[in-house]
């Protein structure tokens, strides 16, 4: 871990404290070395996903970066260990890196999504990131006997971030299962990230993911996801019981 960016535990699964101003320092530390690298963005889902997942918790374990992007993560971390790590909205922490990556004339890969929807959020990232160079796009929902070539494509052109949103399979862990097969570089997963791109989704307001309001609107896109209070709750208490525990 670079020494700038401090790991902690959060119910036995890992976060990452990296302030705002150092992202640019440890983006290309994290670049300059020989294997690849994972970024996750980690919200409360995941993290209770990853206590009972093995393949996902390693996955999480072995990341290069582990960042937070929900309320409830820093609400917790502070309540355990007394210290607030810093949360990305996940649009904003692309944005931030792309940005990044674009000083340096770098180059990134798209993987994922309908072929339209990919048309279109690489034409918004050229034009917004000009110096930005976009070495190769494929969608997902790939065929299986696909996925060889696809791999040895992506780790020939060498991005320096690959950047994979829904349609993969395995979704997030489709990275974990096939990251000794890839490159060195960036891999980084966001879901709907090209939908938003190309305009077809909003991501959240800024009021509303400020005040960890975010999963309302999620919830009414797909209305199952209410149920997830009780898993919330799940959470809740799991944070009490880490706390008697230490006390």
């Amino acid at each position: 871990m670079d020494p700038v960016c401090e790991r902690i535990e959060l119910l036995k699964i890992p976060l990452d404290i990296l302030p705002r101003d150092k992202l640019e320092e440890v983006v290309f530390t994290l670049l300059n070395d020989s294997e690849g690298k994972n970024i996750v963005l980690l919200s409360i889902w995941d993290l209770l996903y990853a206590r009972h997942n093995l393949e996902y918790r390693e996955y999480v374990k072995s990341a290069a970066l582990v960042i937070p992007i929900s309320k409830s993560l820093v609400r917790g971390a502070r309540f355990l260990t007394g210290k607030t790590p810093d949360r990305y909205m996940p649009f904003n922490f692309i944005i931030a890196l792309l940005t990044i990556l674009e000083k340096r004339e770098r180059t990134i890969y798209l993987l994922g999504g309908k072929n339209s929807v990919l048309a279109k959020a690489e034409r918004h990232i050229r034009d917004t990131f000009p110096k930005l160079r976009i070495i190769g796009r494929f969608p997902g929902h790939f065929k299986k006997h696909n996925e060889d070539t696809l791999i040895q494509i992506i780790r020939k052109s060498a991005p320096s971030l690959l950047l994979v949103n829904d349609g993969v399979p395995g979704s997030e862990r489709w990275i974990a299962r096939s990251n000794a097969r890839l490159n060195a570089g960036l891999r980084l997963w966001v879901s709907d990230i090209f939908d938003v791109f190309a305009k077809r989704k909003s991501r959240p307001s800024k009021i509303m993911f400020d005040n960890g309001l975010e999963w309302i609107g999620f919830c009414f896109q797909k209305p199952l996801r209410f149920f997830r209070i009780f898993s919330y709750i799940y959470y809740n208490i799991l944070l009490l019981v880490y706390k008697l525990m230490k006390k």
